[in-house]
């Protein structure tokens, strides 16, 4: 290992915000890589979008045209991020959604990669990254939070799933 490297046990503190009645508090949660691989189940792909702020590519993502009702959770905490009633197809290839389920359960930071200035949008929870956020999107808030399909994982509502079939019927 290189002079200076960090192995994967000596790894930086990563703070978890945890959402109480009397609002946020901070939790320390040391996790290498290794741990994030590891308790989360991340795949490849899932770990370097997550927690290596990686980009899918675009129509590939599990849920870039997915129709299904429920919430969308953090891949890596759980934390619910978006609602399916949110969820619009912005032509991008990505998940989109014109709101966070709560405004405190995303982070936004100035993401200058890339050669391009952007707004990140990460698991307020967990710091997972998620995508980015744009001001093109639909009524009623004007934006558009393109989503990594494996940052996210689907709760459905089965309830909406039953009640689509009988009107089939």
């Amino acid at each position: 290992m290189p002079k200076g490297s960090l192995s994967a046990e000596k790894r930086p503190i990563i703070v978890i915000k945890m959402l109480s009645s009397e609002g946020f508090s901070v939790v320390d949660v040391k996790k290498s890589d290794a741990e994030w691989k590891e308790d989360a189940g991340l795949s490849e792909e899932e770990f370097y979008v997550c927690r290596q702020k990686g980009t899918e590519r675009a129509f590939t993502g599990r849920y870039w045209d997915t129709k299904t009702a429920g919430t969308y959770k953090c891949r890596c905490c759980g934390e619910p991020l978006f609602e399916s009633d949110t969820k619009y197809d912005s032509g991008s290839g990505w998940p989109s959604f014109y709101e966070p389920l709560k405004e405190e359960a995303v982070d936004e930071h100035r993401d200058s990669s890339h050669g391009m200035v952007r707004t990140e949008v990460t698991c307020a929870r967990c710091g997972s990254h998620l995508g980015h956020v744009f001001p093109d999107g639909p009524r009623p808030t004007g934006l558009r939070y393109c989503i990594n399909s494996a940052s996210i994982d689907l709760e459905e509502r089965r309830f909406a799933w039953k009640l689509h079939n009988l009107r089939r019927e």
